[in-house]
């Protein structure tokens, strides 16, 4: 069976930005569609603003489209595609001078603290105000790993191709950004 005439949840990515690249670029539809709730999401951690974020969501996709014929289809177009995401939300943190990022599940990065024991303490609401606060409070290059990994299921290779840094590093960056995290937010637990 050729590859263009696998069901569309068959084909991989990059078979489809192959077909695009010799020249069936109505194709791209298939890709927005796969990614952009993703693209959403991850813009979402970083900008509240829901017109902001659709922008962002949007001039990755412009981009990825201008230059999707310069993609090696032998990598992750995930990656390709995630880079430009990030390239573009930093950007617009940069231009914006924005630090804000909205609440995620605090299970998911402190799976052995009791959510029982804080909700004694402080209330939902609270909870989600001192996790947001305590992210802020981390410099983008721990924040960055700790959202592709935690959030957005990315492994460290993937990470280390949209973030453009060694494995290593994104290990690195990934055990002292959790540290860093549990502390503020354990600090923010005795103000």
């Amino acid at each position: 069976m050729a590859a263009n005439s696998l069901p569309d949840e068959v084909q991989t990515d990059e078979a489809i930005v192959d077909q695009i690249q010799q020249g069936q670029n109505e194709l791209f539809g298939k890709l927005l569609d796969r990614y952009q709730p993703k693209i959403t999401r991850y813009a979402g951690r970083f900008l509240s603003d829901a017109d902001d974020r659709n922008d962002i969501v949007q001039e990755t996709f412009i981009k990825a489209y201008r230059n999707i014929e310069s993609f090696d289809t032998k990598r992750k177009f995930s990656s390709w595609l995630y880079r430009i995401a990030h390239n573009e939300c930093i950007n617009f943190l940069k231009k914006k001078k924005l630090e804000k990022i909205p609440f995620f599940d605090l299970d998911v990065l402190f799976p052995h603290i009791s959510r029982e024991k804080h909700q004694e303490e402080v209330n939902t609401e609270q909870i989600k105000e001192m996790v947001d606060t305590s992210m802020g409070k981390l410099d983008v290059k721990y924040r960055e790993p700790l959202l592709l990994y935690y959030i957005e299921g990315f492994d460290y290779k993937e990470i280390s191709d949209i973030l453009r840094i060694p494995v290593d590093t994104v290990g690195m960056r990934l055990t002292r950004g959790r540290k860093l995290l549990k502390k503020h937010y354990q600090d923010s637990l005795t103000d």
